[in-house]
């Protein structure tokens, strides 16, 4: 196995320090309208059962944070979204639990100004057995991030060959050459007992309206890499400047856990880490996947999972990463260390 630490920094503490309010906090979205100094943070207000084995139940809300620098930021008001409850009155049923907001991502339109924040929005059937739930990609638009107002979901569940998918964590592609943005979310696959987080095509025309539902683009049960054999998830993309992996194409970051074991009746969760892949915007196909991670937080003991990056130079960034789903930490990550990294994984 490489050794990872020479090919990035994993930087010391915690990006937010929590308090009594809350133990847990993850998935850091910042804003770059205000030089990544403010953004939005999902902070767990109840946590029941261990992330690491399946059935824990997080209930969520959105608060704003405020940066004194790119690695110390401090937890602000909830953040108000206009018209939300009446959104979420429309999609909750009596055998649907509604437990929060989650999961972030800001995008401001370069045409419009306008800023777009997604985030997903969770509903547990009450009635099922064991505990399964629905998962809408939610959606929000405003002026700014104080003056946003719910959409309908980006993107809903819906029947398919598959029983029923649904969509969060998205990574938001470049406009390709027929004018529309082919992007990646994570959605699911049931395959006999046991279900696969998998990568998924969202056909983009306008940010703001409704997506469509693509192919699924990678399945981590058919790709026999160990690191994302049980699920996986779409991250952030580099910029060309950053990486330049060719026309049409760019590399990032995607998020893996290994398959799911059975331990004593219960099913626990396999570790999740940080790794790379290439993506063809143009035609929405996934060329690669590292065949190893390529981070793996030293406190983790199953979650390693990232949101954000911030390139802060030509050459270099900040990865933000949650650790456990418990505090979010920062990582430096340079061109020359991806560059090695995937040179190396590739020979």
């Amino acid at each position: 196995m490489m050794k990872k630490p020479t090919l990035y920094i994993e930087h010391k503490g915690k990006v937010i320090e929590t308090d009594a309010r809350y133990t847990h906090v993850m998935a850091i979205a910042l804003d770059p309208s205000s030089g990544y100094k403010k953004g939005i943070l999902r902070c767990i207000t109840s946590r029941e059962g261990n992330v690491g084995i399946k059935g824990f139940t997080d209930r969520s809300e959105l608060r704003f944070v405020t940066g004194s620098s790119l690695e110390s930021f401090k937890i602000g008001e909830r953040i108000p979204i206009k018209n939300e409850a009446a959104v979420i009155a429309g999609l909750t049923s009596d055998d649907r639990d509604f437990i929060g907001l989650e999961d972030p991502d800001i995008f401001i339109d370069s045409f419009t100004g306008l800023t777009h924040l997604y985030f997903t929005m969770p509903f547990i059937r009450k009635n099922i057995k064991p505990k399964e739930s629905l998962i809408y990609l939610g959606h929000a638009v405003g002026k700014d991030l104080a003056h946003l107002e719910m959409t309908v979901p980006a993107l809903s569940p819906e029947m398919d060959v598959h029983g029923m998918p649904g969509a969060k964590e998205i990574s938001i592609a470049p406009i390709n050459k027929n004018g529309v943005r082919l992007n990646l979310v994570e959605s699911r696959i049931v395959d006999g007992e046991d279900k696969y987080s998998t990568v998924r095509i969202a056909i983009v025309e306008d940010m703001g309206k409704p997506w469509k539902f693509g192919e699924t683009v990678f399945h981590p049960k058919e790709q026999g890499i160990p690191w994302i054999s049980g699920h996986a998830s779409p991250g952030p993309l580099f910029s060309r400047e950053f990486y330049d992996a060719g026309e049409g194409k760019a590399l990032g970051i995607i998020n893996g856990r290994e398959a799911n074991t059975k331990e004593g009746g219960e099913t626990k969760y396999g570790m999740f880490s940080v790794g790379l892949f290439i993506y063809d915007y143009e035609h929405g196909k996934i060329d690669w996947v590292s065949p190893e991670p390529f981070i793996q937080d030293t406190e983790a003991k199953t979650i390693t999972f990232a949101s954000q990056f911030i390139e802060t130079s030509k050459n270099e960034g900040i990865l933000y990463a949650h650790v456990d789903d418990s505090f979010v930490r920062t990582y430096t990550l340079t061109s020359q260390g991806v560059r090695a990294f995937v040179d190396a994984s590739k020979s």
